[in-house]
């Protein structure tokens, strides 16, 4: 019989509204197993807490607290943007988190995240083999962005869709009733760096010929001003205003961001944002319409209280499912989404290699595309639709969404050595 081992789980990257319940389904899930796992320890903020010995017993934690993790948004254990490099060159990070793990019993690591976090669980369970502490790693996928491959969809996508697409039809009936003597314009800036699924889930708002959106703008369209331009006169010419959804990663002809600060984020990403506002200035400046834009920024991956009951029951999924191939004996591996049926729609979970989800990005197929590039077709449509439907609200208390409280007790530390970050 297998000795009992605890595990480890951190939350990766940016949070989105249904992180938290992939971690009650690893959780919970992990508590159904006593006679394989004992303790599940989080890291506070992230894969730093395995580094800085900084976990959270979450066996402190009651039933209901844990089940509460469902309805909460943000990350409950905190995350962070920190990349494992190589090996080679991150050799002491990785001798550190296996010499936590050791110290902690740790024979499981549950890795929340994205891409960057996918690569990383996998070079983990490549070096604890290496150095002689074989660990079940595997990859819990997250990621607003949606654009992790060998996955239908990611876990947190639905209710960012969600969020966008409801507030996009809001605010263009908003600018539809002011338009003939106030707004023409209205721009919305949308998370996106390399794919445009969120600024495709905006064009979902749009069910019949002149609703709002009337314009999409993808990163994998090249953008042409003069092409856009054209597109928004006609369409305030014919609808009285024209409302706009953008991706922060739009690009130019050459490919250049739009939007780029010239600043990194700690994944060597370029850090975006602002495109909206320039967006809106050129079509004033060229057509003279008056404008209003908006960046839906952390709100669109924070919004809890509309997130898409598809995705809270496959962010659940993905966590519990984890586990279980954990216990299985399986490891490098990611809790993929898959669609066996689209009408009913119909998923199941799987297992893929890390290997072949890491360093891989999902852009948005062309056949989701119109051909003039500024909206999605009815192939998109059928894809999206699914994702965003129905609604698990959190419980309210006094109008206000009641989320959970955490005891987040520490982890007596068992190492005389501190790692520095």
């Amino acid at each position: 019989m297998a000795a009992v081992r605890n595990a480890f789980y951190a939350q990766s990257g940016g949070v989105t509204a249904v992180i938290n319940a992939s971690a009650c389904g690893v959780i919970e899930e992990a508590r159904r197993h006593k006679s394989r796992i004992g303790r599940v320890y989080a890291g506070r903020d992230g894969i730093i807490g395995a580094l800085t010995e900084d976990l959270i017993d979450t066996s402190r934690e009651s039933a209901a607290a844990i089940a509460a993790l469902r309805y909460m948004p943000g990350g409950a254990f905190g995350s962070c943007r920190y990349k494992l490099k190589s090996f080679e060159q991150s050799e002491a990070q990785y001798r550190r988190l296996i010499e936590v793990f050791r110290a902690h019993d740790i024979g499981y690591f549950f890795y929340n995240g994205g891409n960057d976090s996918m690569d990383t669980a996998n070079k983990v369970s490549e070096i604890s083999r290496r150095l002689g502490y074989p660990v079940a790693c595997i990859g819990v996928p997250k990621t607003v962005d949606n654009d992790l491959v060998l996955t239908d969809n990611c876990p947190g996508f639905g209710s960012v869709a969600k969020y966008v697409a409801v507030s996009m039809r809001e605010a263009g009936m908003d600018v539809a009733s002011m338009a003939r003597t106030s707004t023409k314009i209205f721009v919305l800036e949308v998370m996106g760096r390399h794919a445009g699924w969120i600024t495709a889930a905006c064009g979902l708002a749009a069910e019949a010929e002149g609703e709002a959106p009337h314009v999409l703008l993808l990163p994998e369209v090249r953008f042409d001003e003069a092409r856009f331009l054209a597109r928004v006169d006609a369409v305030v010419k014919r609808w009285g205003y024209c409302a706009i959804a953008v991706s922060e990663g739009l690009r130019d002809a050459d490919g250049a961001f739009l939007s780029e600060t010239g600043l990194k984020d700690a994944f060597g990403h370029a850090q975006l944002g602002g495109v909206a506002p320039l967006i809106a200035q050129r079509v004033k400046d060229k057509l003279g319409y008056k404008y209003h834009w908006a960046v839906a920024d952390y709100l669109q991956r924070a919004a809890r209280h509309i997130a898409s009951k598809t995705d809270v029951e496959q962010a659940y999924a993905v966590g519990r499912e984890a586990v279980r191939y954990a216990v299985a004996g399986k490891t490098a591996v990611m809790a993929a989404i898959k669609r066996t049926s689209q009408k009913p729609y119909r998923w199941r979970i799987e297992p893929v290699p890390l290997s072949r989800v890491a360093n891989h990005e999902k852009m948005m197929p062309k056949r989701f595309i119109t051909r003039d590039g500024f909206h999605i077709t009815q192939a998109c449509r059928d894809y999206l639709s699914p994702l965003i439907a129905g609604h698990d609200e959190p419980p309210y208390r006094n109008g206000l969404p009641a989320y959970a409280r955490l005891r987040r007790e520490t982890v007596p530390k068992k190492l005389a050595e501190s790692f520095t970050i």
